[in-house]
């Protein structure tokens, strides 16, 4: 799959609406390619008290949900086709559900630009954990499976 034409699968889930309390859904789309090749897409959810999400949630949400965690190339949008690059959370939460996606994932910055993960998260929160045994309070032995 070409950039663009996943620029535009993420385009055509863009419907924004407004839900209770005047927020808004639906306004930027996501899609993304896993590493077998699948396509998911998402939309963002702005909803009161924290609790809403970015486009990258829900697609990373239903890939995972698809029983898959590597992220070959991903992209968010506006209706308008403006490309957004991912928010500070939404690169820590591709890092956290496959380290791998650091060096695998492709972020489209445009139809005709993409960086790698870990050109736009060069230190991740937990690096200081690194050779001293790993995240302390974490529910696995390796880092990884639980």
């Amino acid at each position: 799959m070409t950039n663009e034409e996943l620029i535009q699968r993420a385009r055509a889930v863009v419907n924004p609406r407004k839900i209770a309390h005047g927020f808004t859904v639906g306004d930027v789309g996501c899609a993304l390619l896993t590493e077998r090749g699948n396509l998911h897409v998402g939309v963002c959810i702005d909803a009161g008290g924290g609790i809403g999400f970015c486009a990258e949630h829900s697609a990373i949400a239903s890939m995972v949900t698809g029983g898959e965690q590597g992220i070959r190339k991903i992209v968010a949008v506006l209706g308008d086709g403006t490309v957004l690059p991912p928010c500070g959370r939404c690169r820590e939460f591709m890092r956290q559900i496959d380290r791998d996606n650091m060096d695998r994932t492709e972020v489209l910055l445009g139809s005709d630009r993409a960086v790698k993960l870990r050109d736009l998260l060069r230190h991740p929160w937990d690096e200081v954990f690194e050779g001293r045994g790993g995240y302390p309070y974490s529910m696995a032995d390796d880092g990884g499976e639980i």
